[in-house]
């Protein structure tokens, strides 16, 4: 007889890993009947917001969605206010990141940016590679698709090179080719500005993250806002495909 499927451990009452959609900085500079650029600056702000929240809980991991692979198909003069933003923001705020012991990663193909931009990340990445307070992964010129193409051709070069059989290739090993794959995936996702789609963002690791939207623009977030996202989501009862009671069970399993 086969044997049940062994459920997962019970859901952490705080996510490891929150994955962000920061949205609306336009909507809340027009409001205000301001530049979007303005917008996209207050929005910098709920950036550090965000970051300080996550240092108080204990989140591990924090994944920020900063510019989508289609992103570069905005007006001219919009893009390069976000690349004089990213830059500006990589120079004054990396040093206080690794102080407070953060990791910064980006996520995405950054060939795209500027020379200047792209030594900033290098210099980012590698002064804060030894922290492991915060895993901060800035995905940048990033899109879940392309992400995932990334990991089958990548898959499809080692299988064309004889270092692997196209049947040794299941979801646990794809799995290793995406973006993130050290860290555990995303426990819960937050979109602000009250759309309610995933836009292209972490496809492949999305896949049983729990969803949470708000109609609250990224510039006006605080901390009673993300709380609520965390309150709702120690309230879910997390399956992965099972049911209700295999989880039950699995959660009254005494402990060694």
């Amino acid at each position: 007889m086969t044997a049940p499927p062994t459920p997962p451990p019970a859901a952490p009452r705080v996510p490891r890993h929150l994955a962000v959609i920061m949205d609306g900085n336009g909507r809340w500079a027009q409001q205000r009947h301001r530049p979007r650029a303005i917008g996209h600056r207050a929005g910098a702000r709920a950036v550090n917001l965000c970051i300080d929240f996550c240092l108080d809980k204990g989140i591990g991991a924090l994944t920020l969605f900063a510019f989508s692979s289609e992103n570069w198909g905005r007006p001219e003069d919009e893009v390069g206010a976000l690349m004089k933003l990213f830059l500006n923001a990589l120079e004054r705020e990396v040093s206080e990141l690794h102080r407070r012991g953060v990791r910064v990663r980006f996520i995405g193909d950054r060939e795209r940016f500027p020379d200047g931009i792209r030594a900033r990340m290098r210099e980012a990445e590698a002064l804060t590679a030894g922290n492991d307070r915060l895993a901060l992964n800035i995905a940048a010129s990033y899109g879940g698709r392309q992400d995932i193409a990334a990991a089958a051709r990548s898959l499809a070069e080692d299988v064309a090179a004889g270092r692997l059989r196209p049947e040794q290739v299941d979801e646990a090993l794809f799995g290793t080719r995406v973006a993130l794959a050290d860290l555990p995936p995303p426990d819960l996702f937050i979109r602000t500005g009250g759309d309610h789609r995933v836009s292209n963002f972490l496809l492949w690791q999305l896949a049983y993250t729990e969803l949470w939207f708000t109609e609250t623009l990224w510039p006006a977030l605080d901390a009673a806002t993300l709380q609520r996202a965390l309150d709702d989501y120690a309230s879910r009862e997390r399956r992965f495909g099972l049911t209700g009671a295999q989880v039950a069970g699995r959660q009254d399993e005494p402990t060694a």
